[in-house]
C-alpha cells in the first residue's frame, strides 16, 4: 500500500501504546518502516500494545509529551522522516475528572512536539492528531468542515481545539518557515475497533459487560455519533503522510477531516443493540444520570476536502466496522493469537483498500 513509500523510512510515533497508536504502530511496521515510539506506558490490562508485542518489535521509550527535554533528545536519536503525533488525553470525562492533566498533555504537549520538530533536523513530514471535538459544537445536522470555528465546552473538546491553535501558530510562525517540514493536522470522528480497553468508552463497556454475562448500562441511548473502525483514519493518515512528503507537499499543509459516510451516524442505543447481536447474547438496561457532565448530542464531519484532493473515502460501512470490531472481541477471548488476528484485519482492509481503487 501506499506505493511502498513507508518501507525502510524512520517514523516517530507519540501515543504508541494507546489504542490508535498501537494499530498504526502495527500497520506501519507491516508496511517495512522502522518505527520508534514514544509514549506513557500502558493504561489497561490486556492492551492492545502489549498483546502485540510491540516492545520487541520497535524502538519503545517511555516518556511524557509534557517532558519536552527528553521528548526532544529522543526523537533527535532516532533521526525520523516522519512524525504522527497521537499523544494525548483522550477521554471526554476523564478530562472532566483530570482537566488539569488534560490541558497539560493535549495543549503543552502539542507545543512541545512543535518545539522539538523545530530542533530536530531530520524530520521532514508532521501528521498532527487531533479530533472531531476540536470544533465549536452547535449540535446541528450537517458535518464539520475544515473551516469551521474551533473550540469546546468541556476541558477535552477545548483542549483539542487549543491544540489545533497551537499548530497553526507554529506552522505559521516557524515550521513553514524552516523551508524542510511539510506538516498538516487531521480530525477524526468516533473510532472502534479491537483492543481498546478505555473506561467510559462505549465499545470497550459493551465487551467489559458482556465477557462477565453482566447488564450492559448506558445513559444517552439517543447520542448520536459518526462511527469508523479505527483503520479508517489511520489510513486517512498515512495516506496523507505520503502526499506531504512528495514534490507537491505544499498543497497539502491545511487541516483534514476523516469521517465516515452519513449511514454510519448511528445513537448509542443502536450500537449497543448491534454488539449485543453480533456477540450472540447480551441484555441492555437505560440509567439516565441527570448528573452526568455535559457531552454532545450530535457531531459527524463533512470530508468532502479529503475525498477531493486526498481522492481518500472510507473503505469499510457501519456494518463492516462493528462486525469486524466485535468479532476481534469474540476471537480474542476465543484463545486468538493477538498479531496474527490484528494483522489479518489489516490485511483485509488493505485488500479492500485497493479493490476501491487506491494504491
Amino acid at each position: 500500500m501506499f506505493g511502498n513509500f513507508y518501507n525502510g523510512r524512520n517514523v516517530f510515533v507519540t501515543g504508541h501504546t494507546g489504542f490508535k497508536g498501537s494499530w498504526l504502530s502495527a500497520w506501519l511496521l507491516k508496511l517495512g518502516a522502522n518505527v520508534t515510539g514514544y509514549a506513557l506506558p500502558p493504561a489497561y490490562d490486556e492492551s492492545h500494545f502489549e498483546l502485540l508485542g510491540l516492545a520487541g518489535k520497535m524502538r519503545h521509550v517511555e516518556g511524557d509529551v509534557r517532558d519536552r527535554a527528553k521528548l526532544t533528545r529522543v526523537m533527535s536519536e532516532a533521526k525520523p522522516d516522519i512524525v504522527f503525533h497521537l499523544a494525548a488525553q483522550a477521554l471526554v470525562r476523564e478530562a472532566y475528572r483530570e482537566p488539569t492533566f488534560t490541558f497539560e498533555t493535549n495543549v503543552i504537549g502539542a507545543v512541545n512536539v512543535c518545539e522539538a520538530i523545530r530542533t530536530v533536523e531530520s524530520v521532514r513530514t508532521l501528521v498532527f492528531i487531533t479530533s472531531d471535538k476540536a470544533y465549536r459544537n452547535v449540535d446541528w445536522e450537517w458535518g464539520y468542515r475544515e473551516t469551521d470555528t474551533l473550540g469546546g465546552r468541556d476541558p477535552y473538546s477545548a483542549s483539542k481545539g487549543c491544540a489545533e491553535l497551537v499548530f497553526d501558530a507554529y506552522w505559521t510562525s516557524f515550521l513553514s518557515k524552516t523551508g524542510r517540514v511539510q506538516a498538516a493536522t487531521t480530525r477524526a470522528g468516533n473510532v472502534i475497533g479491537g483492543g481498546d480497553w478505555a473506561r467510559d468508552r462505549l465499545i470497550p463497556d459493551c465487551i467489559r459487560a458482556l465477557r462477565k454475562n453482566e447488564t450492559i448500562s448506558i445513559h444517552s441511548p439517543d447520542a448520536t455519533r459518526p462511527w469508523q473502525h479505527v483503520l479508517e483514519p489511520l489510513g486517512g493518515y498515512l495516506h496523507l503522510g505520503r502526499h506531504l512528503a512528495g514534490a507537491a507537499g505544499a498543497d497539502y499543509c491545511k487541516s483534514w477531516n476523516f469521517g465516515p459516510n452519513n449511514s454510519a451516524n448511528k445513537n448509542v442505543g443502536e450500537v449497543v443493540q448491534d454488539v449485543i447481536r453480533l456477540w450472540g447474547e447480551g441484555k441492555v438496561v437505560i440509567e439516565r444520570d441527570a448528573n452526568a457532565p455535559h457531552e454532545d448530542h450530535w457531531l459527524q464531519l463533512n470530508c468532502d476536502r479529503a475525498n477531493h484532493y486526498l481522492h481518500w473515502s472510507p473503505t469499510w460501512n457501519y456494518p463492516d466496522s462493528i462486525g469486524e470490531t466485535v468479532s476481534w472481541y469474540r476471537r480474542y477471548r476465543e484463545g486468538a493469537d493477538v498479531p496474527a488476528l490484528t494483522a489479518s484485519q489489516i490485511d483485509k482492509y488493505n485488500e479492500a483498500w485497493k479493490a476501491a481503487g487506491r494504491d
